[in-house]
């Protein structure tokens, strides 16, 4: 059963082919939720100049036009061209009975399962996690978990920075202090490591060139060096894993792909475009040219996939991997979660994927590109010292504000409950702030307005299930849920279980659409809206002071609220507590 929304606009794109013509089919009805109706199609404005007619005479059409169906009632044209449709109450009713029974809530599985790799995460080993890993992390995961519920097989791709010169200062900076191991370190001592290093190899050329020679005995597969740069990867890793599990993040140490992954299948990578004569000499690097991309003097931009002195960089990298999970993985959809100002890179690596020929339909990649964490200045989010905020302390600082405030909003919570409760609001909160933004904006970091039980908030999604949880406790072990049924009334009451029944309806269209245009915001402006009329339904409606059919039917209502609202925030990463 569809969200009647999405059904109506296939309806009014029917009519508008049969009154207008076949040339018409491509129209795309603006339908929403209406305030005089149970929603408002708006079609007829676009159409009016298109077809040549007044605007009211076209929505005339349209309504003369509209194919027989169960879900329509009544229909009206009001003002310049708008369409008012009141659903049949028959119809939302059985529709909401079957959703009940329904353990998916109306999202259906994928009618063609996809094999799709999720680049995502990508921190540095020897560096701590800091805000920039944010929205990377939660993004793709929230897309990873949702992707995975619509039946499609997700190849998760953690392409964490583990090769390269960073790690020839590092293990030259270790030699240099006469330390057998770097096991001793743990992550907070190696970023600090990592700056002294850095400030070594700017003002040291000897160490600088020391450096280059341990990368070169790095990709060499020295042995020393390869047990140093073990150590630091392990120690990383170990440091990444509580991260993520602070998080709830489902990454897992399987799905680490990161650049010296690739090292081995650079040079012959190199070597193939070298053969199909995309690749060419420039200024004594090797380069490719995509078609489309020029400097500000009108140059081709060129990827450079071996540089001057031999050694490779991110370009060859992002090549080796998207031909990695093209032929390798024999994936169809390739998502890459990474900030918007990597847009023209991924943009050319694209590009020259698809002329090279490895790239071709149905494959197909995608740059999830997404804004910055700013904080309250509306600059990057950084410490009084103008350093990266770790990310260990964002997902801390969240939870103890939850805990301060559920001690004021939940007093009657036991001190462990609370502590528990406190972690999914905070996180949640973290991951909601993020994901209900839409992801190619910034925005401001705000822990005091993300844990608010208030507005658009993970607290108050959170908040309105763990309401309807404590009238189920209040209820016997017995529990009578349904037939849903509406009453024939026009009062508050009879408005106000309406719209949650509609409401309800609509997850399905509202995960088809994140899949879609991978914007998890769809989602959660979906939730917010249903618990927003589940508020309202709540005060309008007595549940336990009501009887016999009424007390089932708004019961079931209930339990489906709750059951939508776990699912869609599950779908999210976000757990949902029982109590509050």
């Amino acid at each position: 059963m569809h969200d009647p929304l999405e059904i109506l606009k296939s309806l009014v794109r029917d009519a508008a082919v049969a009154a207008l013509g076949p040339e018409y089919a491509d129209v795309d009805p603006q339908v929403r939720r209406g305030q005089h109706a149970d929603a408002q199609a708006d079609l007829a404005l676009g159409l009016a100049k298109r077809a040549r007619k007044a605007p009211r005479a076209v929505a005339e059409s349209l309504v003369a036009a509209l194919p027989p169906n169960d879900l329509i009632e009544r229909v009206e044209v009001a003002g310049p061209g708008f369409i008012n449709v009141t659903f049949a109450s028959s119809w939302l009713v059985k529709a909401a009975t079957e959703r009940l029974r329904d353990p998916r809530l109306g999202v259906v599985p994928a009618p063609a399962p996809e094999r799709i790799t999720i680049d995502y995460s990508a921190p540095n080993v020897a560096k701590e996690m800091h805000v920039g890993h944010l929205r990377s992390t939660v993004l793709g995961d929230a897309l990873a978990r949702l992707l995975e519920f619509r039946g499609h097989t997700v190849i998760r791709q953690n392409h964490v920075g583990d090769w390269g010169t960073p790690f020839g200062m590092l293990i030259e900076h270790l030699l240099d202090r006469r330390q057998q191991s770097s096991s001793d370190y743990e992550v907070s001592d190696l970023t600090a490591f990592y700056k002294e290093a850095r400030r070594k190899f700017d003002d040291d050329p000897a160490f600088a060139e020391r450096s280059r020679r341990r990368v070169v005995a790095l990709q060499a597969g020295d042995a020393e060096t390869l047990e140093r740069w073990r150590a630091l990867v392990d120690i990383s890793k170990r440091y990444f894993e509580t991260i993520y599990t602070a998080l709830d993040i489902t990454l897992q140490d399987r799905d680490v792909a990161g650049e010296s992954f690739y090292n081995d299948r650079l040079t012959p990578l190199v070597a193939e475009l070298q053969e199909r004569g995309y690749a060419r000499e420039d200024n004594g690097a090797l380069c490719v040219f995509p078609t489309g991309f020029t400097n500000k003097d009108k140059e081709p931009l060129p990827l450079i996939v071996r540089k001057s002195d031999g050694g490779y960089g991110y370009a060859t990298t992002d090549l080796a991997a998207i031909r990695y999970r093209l032929f390798d993985v024999e994936a169809t959809r390739l998502l890459y979660v990474v900030g918007a100002p990597q847009t023209q890179h991924f943009s050319m690596v694209f590009t020259a994927a698809r002329e090279i020929g490895w790239l071709k339909p149905p494959a197909r990649a995608e740059h999830v590109a997404f804004g910055s964490v700013l904080g309250a200045d509306r600059r990057m989010l950084r410490t009084r010292e103008g350093d990266s905020v770790r990310l260990v302390d964002l997902i801390s600082e969240a939870v103890a504000r939850a805990e301060a405030v559920l001690e004021t909003k939940a007093p009657d919570l036991d001190a462990e409950t609370r502590t528990k409760v406190a972690r999914m609001v905070g996180v949640g909160s973290l991951k909601y702030a993020d994901l209900s933004n839409d992801r190619v904006k910034d925005y401001v970091f705000d822990v005091n307005r993300m844990v608010s039980f208030d507005g658009n908030t993970c607290g108050y999604l959170q908040y309105a299930h763990a309401r309807i949880r404590s009238v189920f406790r209040k209820l016997d072990a017995a529990v009578e849920l349904g037939p849903v049924e509406l009453p024939a009334t026009d009062d508050d009451a009879a408005r106000a279980e309406r719209t949650l029944v509609l409401n309800l309806l609509g997850l399905g269209a509202a995960v088809d659409a994140v899949e879609t245009t991978l914007e998890p915001h769809r989602l959660t402006s979906y939730l917010y809206d249903l618990a927003t009329s589940f508020t309202s339904f709540y005060e309008k409606c007595p549940i336990l002071s009501s009887e016999g059919a009424m007390r089932a039917s708004r019961l079931a209502l209930a339990e489906l609220t709750a059951r939508t609202l776990s699912l869609g925030l599950g779908l999210l990463g976000i757990s949902v507590p029982d109590r509050m």
